[in-house]
């Protein structure tokens, strides 16, 4: 059975910084990233990060956050700096098999205010 377990939320002041973890138990997996979603708000793709070493940043991220895998331990990095206010949102862990079948960790809060 598949799970995910993500650590590193919390509160930080505006432009401090976070590193979250998820490690994913099982099965190397193709793909594997993180998600967010903001009160009343979408979730959305903030950043992944595929087997071969290749990422994809939402736009509102990048040259802030960077994505990093160990592909030995199954386990995916979300370091991010210079965190706004508007970073606040509970993320979540996602990974794909490559057989295609996805994944959720449970979330994890993070909360940018002064």
């Amino acid at each position: 059975q598949v799970q995910l377990v993500e650590s590193g939320g919390g509160l930080v002041q505006p432009g401090g910084s976070l590193r979250l973890s998820c490690a994913v138990s099982g099965s190397v997996f193709n793909i594997m990233g993180w998600y967010r979603q903001a009160p009343g708000k979408q979730r959305e793709l903030v950043a992944r990060i595929l087997y071969s070493g290749s990422t994809n940043y939402a736009d509102s991220v990048k040259d802030r956050f960077t994505i990093s895998r160990t592909n030995a331990k199954n386990t995916v990095y979300l370091q991010m700096n210079s965190l706004k206010p508007e970073d606040t949102a509970v993320y979540y862990c996602y990974t794909r098999s490559f057989s295609g079948d996805d994944y959720w960790g449970q979330g994890t809060q993070v909360t940018v205010s002064s």
